[in-house]
């Protein structure tokens, strides 16, 4: 199956932020960024699922430069390609103007790589904001299927065989494919690169792609 995986550059959460005392925003000077918490277990979540029953799993970040970092991070641990949304009209955008960019990026992927996503893994939520609605709201631009706080996918005759944890313990969805999935935290940890993976990752190239070569409408 095909596989594609979009994955956040966020502050650290481990670090101690304080609030900068003239503006009163978060002074993140000397804050590592990192591959947001929720992305890391739907990164994990993808590959083993690539291990399990073959296909390939794409990584896609929005950021600056900076956030090819992130890209080359999900390549260490497992992801065969990576691609950086990079573009002035992107920046400060919310939650359905990122879904928007989103959904015009899965075509284009679909278009450059020859392929159809048959999975597409969100975190949860990020942890900077939490607002947890980017990944169901792709869902909704796509038109296709979509389950939060995913904890397990199997594939099943048909589609998908869809682990969602609730509050009283969780429920088990059918899912056709393609499908976009949130996932919550499973019951494993995110595996950890190896230096030979890493050095693999270093030397990856990283397509850029902007607003112009998605197509997306400026008013969205």
């Amino acid at each position: 199956m095909e596989l594609l995986v979009f994955a956040k550059q966020v502050p650290d959460d481990s670090v101690e932020v304080k609030l900068d005392s003239s503006t009163g925003a978060p002074d993140l000077n000397g804050v590592l960024p990192v591959v947001n918490a929720f992305d890391t277990y739907a990164m994990e979540m993808a590959v083993r699922f690539k291990e399990a029953n073959g296909g390939a799993v794409t990584v896609a970040t929005i950021g600056d430069d900076k956030a090819v970092q992130a890209i080359r991070d999900c390549l260490a641990v497992g992801a065969d390609k990576g691609f950086l949304l990079k573009d002035d009209s992107f920046t400060d955008s919310d939650a359905a103007a990122k879904a928007y960019i989103l959904s015009k990026t899965v075509s284009k992927l679909e278009a450059v790589n020859s392929v159809k996503y048959d999975i597409i893994f969100c975190g949860k939520e990020s942890t900077d904001y939490t607002g947890g609605t980017a990944g169901i709201s792709l869902a909704g631009e796509l038109g296709i299927a979509g389950v939060t706080d995913v904890i397990a996918v199997e594939p099943a005759e048909g589609g998908l065989s869809i682990k969602q944890m609730t509050d009283s313990g969780y429920n088990v969805i059918s899912a056709a494919t393609p499908s976009v999935v949130t996932v919550q935290k499973p019951d494993y940890d995110p595996r950890y690169p190896t230096i030979k993976s890493k050095m693999k990752a270093r030397k990856t190239e990283v397509p850029v792609i902007s607003a112009a070569d998605l197509g997306t409408d400026a008013a969205k």
